[in-house]
């Protein structure tokens, strides 16, 4: 299974404070509002901004936030100039990690980004050093308890993914789709009323690290560290970890 996978996993298992709740609705707001400066209002048309929008939805976000959020990116409403940054680095042990971040201060996030990787036994690198090793794919986790895997694979693979794999520690199915085909899978699947426990374009790692023990506690650290920060949207990292070591970390 992928890296990126245990640490949704583990985000799950964690659960959301109050506290991380406002910063996440913090981060779709900033989503939202890039995605409806670069593709306008319409989420029919703007591909991310409907992936933006129902984001914010499957995490509760108010209505009446979303919209706030899309009139600023319109400039029906006063908004601060926000920058794409994708940076990315090297944990300890050989953890390859890429941060997607929104900031209206390049220079400050950078030097925060930066600051993480240190304190925590990593590296920030250059341009390309890690993205080689992720693919940006749809990622779509449902829960064996809620389907079979026949009935699954009938909807999922005629709407067009490209694979499903079964965890069997987990009692998950795992389905892959490219970007574009993302959002046909998920709507084929609330069309018969598979329900899914999490839906996203991500990045997967190629080449998996496996970590335990100490190793294991001080990936989970750096990526803390760095979803802590305002600036810092999404974090991807390559590393694996087992059911029983997650267990054992909690």
């Amino acid at each position: 299974m992928s890296g990126h996978s245990k640490w949704a996993q583990i985000k799950r298992q964690k659960g959301a404070t109050d506290a991380r709740r406002g910063q996440l609705f913090t981060k779709l707001t900033r989503e939202i509002i890039v995605a409806t400066r670069q593709g306008g209002s319409s989420p029919e048309s703007n591909f991310r901004l409907r992936l933006a929008v129902q984001k914010a939805r499957d995490n509760n976000m108010p209505l009446d936030n979303i919209d706030r959020a899309i009139k600023k990116g319109s400039g029906l409403s006063e908004a601060g100039s926000l920058t794409e940054l994708t940076l990315e680095g090297y944990g300890a042990h050989g953890v390859a990690i890429m941060v997607e971040a929104l900031t209206d201060n390049r220079n400050r996030t950078i030097a925060d980004v930066r600051s993480v990787f240190t304190k925590h036994g990593g590296n920030l690198g250059e341009s390309g050093c890690v993205s080689w090793i992720f693919d940006q794919k749809g990622y779509i986790s449902v829960s064996a308890e809620t389907t079979d895997e026949e009935t699954l694979m009938e909807v999922a693979l005629e709407a067009g993914a490209d694979d499903i794999l079964e965890d069997n520690d987990e009692k998950l199915f795992e389905v892959y789709t490219s970007p574009e085909d993302f959002i046909a899978v998920k709507e084929a699947l609330d069309a018969k009323g598979i329900a899914y426990e999490s839906a996203e374009i991500t990045m997967i790692p190629k080449n998996p690290v496996k970590l335990s023990g100490k190793e294991a506690e001080q990936a989970l650290r750096l990526m803390d560290s760095m979803e802590d920060n305002d600036d810092v949207q999404q974090v991807y990292a390559n590393f694996d970890i087992s059911k029983e070591v997650m267990e054992s970390l909690n």
